[in-house]
Formats: structure tokens, C-alpha cells, sequence
């Protein structure tokens, strides 16, 4: 063919292009196109997070390079959770902080505080900085393989569902992709994008090079993958079908079995969480007033870096190891993200007439944890507004009780009182109840439309196979609905029937409308991936005629139902550990606390009144040698205003590292459980606490009255 003839036939189709579809052949994108444009948006093009940032500029300080073995693991961890840096920056940034933070714990602490503790605290941290900033990348990469591994089960259903009715590869990853959330869902569309950009020739070889980075950490899902791509080369429908159905099983029973095995390994590293994070601190801390008093030197700044900074690190961090070893899940998503409509649930809604106005549940949580942090602060605002201030309100003690230091001539230390004691609990109260309201605003409402969902996903199945039976019998798709409706009305599956037989009868919507339409449909109502991934494929099949859409959708029915009683069996599994830790965070650790710290604040002042009486009977220069000496022993010891503080604040950390750890168990990466999950874990837990704190202090210190008077 000649090069004028070639170039009048490129002329002709383009002209029809262009008649046909309407535009211009420049206008005309690819099949994915927008898909991969959203992939770009959310993952290739994204600003540097502050790691990236910082490792960037580390390396072009230091320079420093890795070796060989680790300079390769290094780069499985980046390409893994997509980070733009090089090993070599990941090398540098730890030996940079580390420098950093050691120059800067120098100057802290020799030049300004002249203290030998923070010297130390500052070495401490320094290496526990090394070591955490040298094992983040392998760290970020775990974080992203389990909230990954956590939609896989999901992604080979909706894989499988699809090719039960279109054996297309392509179609199917592209199927999946919509319906799961990210991280595996960016994965998904990356896979299409190479093939799309011509870095493999089609859509086995990109998967099966994705698939090569999962060998390691998830056999299964390679496996069961595998077993998809198989059923492409079957000539036989039943075999076909067979090698998909036995895909989905594959990876069901295999994470039933791996999850029993971390079931079983769990029991150990939990009972040492609650030994490190709970017992061994909030039990040292009946022994710190005796350690603080008879050591002058010891403030309780000190406790408070030990207790609210290095505890609550290494806490986290050994949480974290134990979720790391999780595997694959079935895991649910914030609905939010499934229906935008449903984000103003994010924020408190005020309705003034026909307009809706939101509150962000920041600028609510801000207020009231101000005003609760106010009360707190009284005893300090009201001494140095007014330091002469003091008067007996409660029990004939001072209500503040500033005093000059017995350490260190002409300072003025306290608050000592019992009045301020009790105001202290408002610190705590802000900091526990502001945090519990943000996240209850925030998670609230969704949680409720999600679980009417849930209940909508658990009958949805049974619907299912009736909606099937219809189909099956050679009804239309719109009768059968209505007839599904009929037999099942008062439940949240025949609701849901309910409206697509109405939208098309009522408002003579075709059925994809009366499903998808963006403010009648019922998907509107109900929003479900699993139930709106089952109506695509109902669509699909449907064009195929009513025998095939009956044969999908019973399929897809039976599918559910098996998932469903995998994640039942995987909780089960979980229930005796997550029983221990939700008994941990509801009652024993802020029970616990409160009690000790009742303790501590009646040694606290047995302890002060001792020093009184030794300093009053030396003034008078009645005291011998032996009360002489130990009147020397004692300092000032640690107000219990600021001493409940810091194991107020501590006990806050504690249930909220607790809640994210035992969300992370039962649910893997469900930020939506987890927010709602920390909103009452941390309101109720806060109020236990900062009523057994305060009730016990209370009845402690009218002991320890009577126990000084009789010394007197």
C-alpha cells in the first residue's frame, strides 16, 4: 500500500470517528483513561510527606550509602508503599535526627536545665529515634501491606464474580478496582496503568509481576489469582467455573487457618502489652511519692517525660509489632468515602430554616476541652493572678497550699491542697473527653448507617438467592424485584427491593436507574460495596437474558454467605483476646490508676506533714541528732495536682494506643470502627478514672488526717 493511500485511509477513519462518537479524535482517551487520571492523582503526582521531605534532604548532606543486601530490601520497602526517596535517604535520616536530637539534648539539658536526667533521657531517645527512623520504611511498608491484605479477600470475590459471567481478565482487576478501597485498589489500577502505558504487553504479564511482590507475604492471594487466570484456558464451562470457585476458597480457608495461628500466638505478646503498659507503671507509681520525697533532685517534669513521652513510644510501638503479624482480613471502609453525600455526617449540622449548617467537630472538641483545661489550670492561674490566695474550703485544708521549698531557699513550690488536687481532674477530663467528642462526631452517624447497612449485607444473601429463583423462573429483572419486595417487607432487604420496585413503577426508571440513580437509587439508601458491586453484576448478566443474570446473582448470594461465615469464624477466633484487652481499657487500667493515685496522694501528704513537724520541732531546737538527719532526707516531694496529671494523661494514652490495637485485631484497617471505638472508649474510660481518682483521694486523704493526728 502506498504512503498517499495510507494516509487517505487514516483520513477516512477519522472522519467517521468523528462522526460517530461526536468529537474530535483528539478528544478521544482511552478505555481507562479516567481511572488511571484518578490514579494519578491520588498516588503518582502527591506533595512529599514530611519523611520523604527530611530523607531527601539527608541525603544530600550525608550522602551516606547502604550496603548491598540492604540497600535491595530498602527498595522493595519504597517501591511497596509507593515513597519518592532513595535508600540512600532512608540510610541518612536516622544518623542525621540522631545527631540532631543528641545536640540539642546537650544543650537542653548541661547548659539550660544543668540536669544529668535529661542528659540521660535524651541519650535514650536518641537511640530509641535511631532505631525507630531505621526500621520506619520497613515499618510504612507493613502498614501498607496489611491495609492491603485487608481487601484481598474481597478483591478475589469481586473478581471472581465478575469472570463467573465475562471471562475478561481486564474487565475484572478493572471491576475489582472500583469496588475496594485503596491501598489494594491504587494497586489494581497501577497494573492497568502499565499496561496502558506499554511498560508490559497485557494485563497477565502486569499482574503477574504485581503478584511477584505478594509471594512472600500472602501465598494465597497469588494463588488463588492464579487459579483466575487458569480458568481463562479451560474449554469447558464447568471447569472454568470450578477453577473460580475453588479460587475463592483457596483464600478463604487459608486465612482461616493463618488467623488461627496468630490467634493462638496471641495470647503471649497481649498479656506483655498489658504487663509494659499497664501493670509494672501504674503499680511503680505507689513508689515514686517515697523516691521523690527523699530525692530533691527528682521533679515532676521528670516523671512526666518518663511516663507521657518514652512509655506511651514504646507502648505504640510494641502494639504495632503485634499488628503487623495480622493476616489477611475482611475488612470494611468508611462509608463516607463510598457515598460523598454522606461526609456532612463528619460534622455537627445546625438547621436554620431550609439551610444546613456544619460545625467542624474540631472547633467543638477545642471549646469544651478549653474550658475543661481552664478549671484545671485554676490553682495555677488563681497563684499568680493572686499569690497570696488560700483558704480552708475542704476538710480544713488549704485549698492550694503553695509553700517555700525545703530544697532550694526563697522558691515557692506547690500546689499541695486537696482543692487543687481534685481540679487537677479536669486536665485529664479535657484531654480524654475533647478527644472522645471529636471522634464521636466524626464517626457517630456514619457508624449507625453503617451498621443498618451490615444488617442489610447479613440478609442480603437470603434476597439474594429469591431475587435468583425469580430470574431463574423467566421473569423480567423489573417484576422480579417487585416480587422479592412482596415477601420481604418489614426487613432492610425488602426495604431496599421495596424502592427499586417503586422507582420503577412509580417513576418509570429503567433498572439500572431505579439501583444507581444519584438521588433515588436505592445503592443511595444503602450504601454497600458488596450490594453494589451484586447489581453490577446483575446488569451485566442481565443482557445476557434472565437464565444467566438467575445463575450470577445465586452465585454471588452464595459467595457472600461464605464470606460471611469466615468473618464470623475469624472473630470468634479473636474473641477471648479482645475480651481481655476491652476489660483492660473499659476497667482495669483507669480503676487501677485511680486508685493508685489515690494512694500516692495520701503518702504524698502523711509524708509533707512529717516534714512540717520535723521542721516545727527543729525551729523550736527540740530535735535530736537522728531527727535532724532525717529531716535532711525529705524534699519537696511531687504535688499530687501535678502527680494525678501525669497519670491521668498517661492513663488517656494508654486506652487510646489499647483501642487502635484491639481495632486493629478484631477489624484490621477500619478507621471508622477505630474512631468510633476511641470515641467511647475514651469518654467512658476517662470518667471511671477521674471518679475513682477522685473519690479515693477524697476518703485517702480523711485517712490520712486521722493517721497525723494520732502521730500528733
Amino acid at each position: 500500500m502506498r504512503k498517499a493511500e495510507v494516509k487517505e485511509l487514516i483520513r477516512k477513519y477519522k472522519e467517521r470517528l468523528e462522526r460517530e462518537l461526536k468529537a474530535k479524535p483528539s478528544e478521544i482517551r482511552p478505555v481507562f483513561s479516567k481511572e488511571y487520571e484518578v490514579f494519578r492523582k491520588e498516588l503518582l503526582p502527591r506533595k512529599l510527606t514530611v519523611y520523604e521531605k527530611s530523607c531527601n534532604v539527608a541525603a544530600k548532606i550525608l550522602k551516606i550509602k547502604p550496603g548491598k543486601e540492604k540497600k535491595q530490601e530498602l527498595l522493595d520497602a519504597i517501591r511497596t508503599c509507593h515513597l519518592k526517596t532513595s535508600p540512600e535517604g532512608a540510610v541518612s535520616l536516622p544518623i542525621g535526627a540522631t545527631i540532631l536530637i543528641l545536640l540539642f539534648g546537650v544543650l537542653v539539658s548541661i547548659f539550660l536545665f544543668k540536669s544529668s536526667f535529661l542528659l540521660l533521657f535524651f541519650l535514650v531517645f536518641a537511640g530509641l529515634g535511631y532505631y525507630a527512623l531505621n526500621k520506619l520504611p520497613f515499618f510504612l511498608a507493613t502498614s501498607w501491606r496489611m491495609k492491603a491484605s485487608n481487601q484481598m479477600i474481597l478483591c478475589i470475590f469481586y473478581v471472581v464474580t465478575f469472570m463467573r459471567h465475562t471471562p475478561n481478565l481486564e474487565r475484572a482487576i478493572k471491576f475489582a478496582a472500583e469496588h475496594i478501597d485503596p491501598p489494594l485498589a491504587l494497586d489494581l489500577k497501577k497494573v492497568l496503568w502499565d499496561v496502558e502505558t506499554g511498560e508490559y504487553e497485557n494485563v497477565k504479564e502486569a499482574m503477574d509481576a504485581y503478584l511477584n511482590g505478594w509471594r512472600k507475604w500472602n501465598p494465597e492471594f497469588v494463588e488463588a489469582f492464579h487459579l483466575v487466570e487458569s480458568s481463562l484456558y479451560e474449554a469447558s464451562e464447568d471447569r472454568r467455573v470450578g477453577l473460580l470457585d475453588k479460587a475463592l476458597d483457596l483464600i478463604l480457608t487459608e486465612t482461616y487457618e493463618k488467623m488461627l495461628h496468630f490467634a493462638h500466638n496471641l495470647k503471649g505478646p497481649v498479656t506483655m502489652l498489658h504487663m509494659l503498659g499497664i501493670i509494672l507503671p501504674i503499680l511503680g507509681l505507689v513508689i515514686l511519692p517515697l523516691v521523690v520525697n527523699f530525692l530533691g533532685n527528682v521533679k515532676w517534669y521528670h516523671l512526666a517525660l518518663l511516663y507521657n513521652v518514652a512509655l506511651p513510644i514504646i507502648v505504640y510501638f510494641f502494639g504495632r509489632n503485634i499488628l503487623t503479624k495480622r493476616p489477611t482480613g475482611y475488612g470494611d471502609s468508611d462509608i463516607s468515602e463510598i457515598n460523598p453525600q454522606l461526609k456532612k455526617y463528619r460534622y455537627v449540622l445546625i438547621r436554620i430554616g431550609r439551610k444546613e449548617i456544619k460545625v467542624s467537630p474540631f472547633v467543638v472538641a477545642v471549646f469544651v476541652g478549653a474550658v475543661l483545661l481552664f478549671i484545671g489550670l485554676l490553682p495555677i492561674i488563681i497563684h499568680t493572678v493572686s499569690p497570696e490566695f488560700d483558704a480552708n474550703f475542704i476538710a480544713g485544708s488549704k485549698f492550694l497550699d503553695y509553700r517555700e521549698s525545703r530544697v532550694t531557699a526563697g522558691t515557692i513550690v506547690g500546689p499541695y491542697g486537696l482543692g487543687a488536687s481534685l481540679l487537677s481532674l479536669f486536665v485529664v477530663l479535657a484531654l480524654g473527653i475533647g478527644f472522645g467528642i471529636y471522634f464521636r462526631i466524626r464517626s457517630s452517624k456514619l457508624i449507625k448507617i453503617r451498621e443498618q447497612t451490615r444488617q442489610l449485607e447479613d440478609e442480603f444473601a437470603s434476597s439474594l438467592f429469591q431475587l435468583g429463583n425469580r430470574l431463574g423462573d423467566n421473569l423480567p429483572a423489573e417484576i422480579a424485584f417487585s416480587k422479592v419486595a412482596a415477601v420481604s417487607r418489614e426487613t432492610p432487604a425488602g426495604k431496599f427491593f421495596k424502592i427499586v420496585a417503586a422507582n420503577i413503577s412509580r417513576l418509570g426508571m429503567s433498572v439500572k436507574e431505579a439501583l444507581f440513580n444519584p438521588y433515588t437509587g436505592a445503592i443511595t439508601y444503602f450504601p454497600s460495596r458488596i450490594i453494589e458491586s451484586s447489581m453490577k453484576v446483575l446488569l451485566e448478566a442481565i443482557k445476557k437474558g434472565p437464565l444467566i443474570a438467575a445463575r450470577a446473582i445465586l452465585s454471588v448470594a452464595r459467595y457472600i454467605k461464605e464470606i460471611h461465615k469466615v468473618n464470623e469464624r475469624l472473630k470468634d477466633l479473636l474473641a477471648e483476646e479482645l475480651s481481655s484487652m476491652r476489660s483492660q481499657i473499659k476497667f482495669l487500667a483507669p480503676t487501677i490508676a485511680g486508685i493508685v493515685v489515690g494512694i500516692s496522694s495520701m503518702v504524698i501528704t502523711i509524708l509533707l506533714k512529717l516534714s512540717e513537724q520535723l521542721s516545727a520541732i527543729s525551729a523550736a531546737g527540740e530535735a535530736s541528732i537522728a531527727q535532724m538527719n532525717l529531716l535532711e532526707m525529705f524534699g519537696d516531694g511531687v504535688p499530687t495536682y501535678f502527680f494525678q496529671m501525669i497519670v491521668g494523661i498517661y492513663v488517656v494514652q494508654v486506652i487510646f494506643i489499647l483501642t487502635v490495637l484491639a481495632n486493629g485485631i478484631e477489624n484490621g484497617a477500619d478507621k471508622l470502627a477505630e474512631k468510633y471505638a476511641l470515641s467511647r472508649n475514651l469518654i467512658k474510660s476517662t470518667l471511671l478514672y477521674c471518679f475513682v481518682a477522685g473519690l479515693v483521694m477524697l476518703l485517702f486523704n480523711v485517712i490520712a488526717a486521722q493517721v497525723i493526728r494520732f502521730a500528733v
